[in-house]
């Protein structure tokens, strides 16, 4: 079994009238079945309201299956008791790292995810500069948060998570409110960790380049998980990806395109170095 396993996962909203009875259901997912494994680097796609948030807040336990499990390293997220425990092995970082940064400077807040556990002093100042180091944000230690770009806050957002020593990060579109140079440090953070620590990294996104990035993606439509494979198997299927109102990285669609026109190139280019070295064979 692998680190994150879901089994027939489904999860239904409720909407309640004024007397507390349900008046409507809606099923954010819908028999979902996954199983990641220690190390891999996981993107989930989808246009808004596909689910993939609400399958981010299953890893972590902020939500609850309505049917079906979801579990981490083994311990069934359901199980209440040990709910601290599945925080511990899977760490979230969310959209905007305002929401998840409480420290006046960065390196308390790097520490307090586990002074809150309880680990001993010396062990959290070890943790502190090993998670500021993994992210690059070591100088930036003594500084206010409020001071920092939007893509280094999100650093320290991950060196918190980090701090807590899980074996899994989830990223929740942790992108989506930076500009392209702050998308980037944080990507370059994330796959660093992915590399050189074996951190499992499920990426929650809406930007196909990040996708690129990934050992494996799972691409959701209407909570069910409609396509998966490799970036390149996936980015192959342009038309299967325009059906579930999703883009391809502009450089795959510039591929596509040109194959369209009869220029013979393979399917699921994905850089433009291999487009480059395809049209010059």
């Amino acid at each position: 079994m692998g680190i994150i396993k879901a089994l027939k996962l489904m999860h239904d909203y409720y909407k309640y009238d004024e007397n507390g009875h349900i008046e409507e259901t809606h099923r954010a997912l819908d028999d979902i079945n996954l199983d990641i494994e220690q190390g891999q680097f996981i993107a989930v796609l989808g246009h808004n309201g596909s689910g993939k948030s609400t399958l981010a807040k299953h890893i972590n336990a902020l939500l609850y299956p309505t049917e079906g499990a979801m579990v981490v390293d083994g311990i069934n997220t359901s199980t209440e008791e040990e709910i601290w425990k599945v925080r511990q092995k899977a760490g979230m970082v969310f959209q905007n790292p305002d929401n998840q940064i409480i420290g006046s400077i960065v390196e308390e807040d790097v520490g307090f995810g586990p002074e809150n556990m309880g680990v001993e002093t010396d062990e959290i100042w070890r943790r502190v500069n090993k998670s500021l180091e993994a992210t690059g944000m070591t100088a930036y230690r003594s500084h206010s948060p409020n001071k920092l770009s939007g893509g280094q806050k999100q650093r320290v957002a991950i060196a918190g998570v980090m701090a807590m020593e899980p074996k899994c990060i989830i990223l929740d579109e942790p992108t989506a409110m930076l500009d392209p140079n702050g998308r980037k440090e944080v990507l370059q953070a994330v796959k660093e960790l992915n590399e050189k620590k074996g951190i499992t990294v499920v990426l929650i996104t809406h930007y196909m380049e990040e996708v690129t990035l990934a050992d494996k993606v799972f691409v959701m439509d209407k909570g069910k998980i409609v396509m998966q494979g490799t970036p390149r198997e996936v980015f192959s299927k342009v038309e299967e990806l325009k059906s579930y109102r999703l883009d391809v990285p502009q450089v795959t669609l510039l591929a596509y395109e040109l194959k369209q026109a009869g220029v013979p190139i393979p399917d699921g280019i994905l850089t433009r170095e291999e487009l480059v070295s395809a049209l010059c064979r």
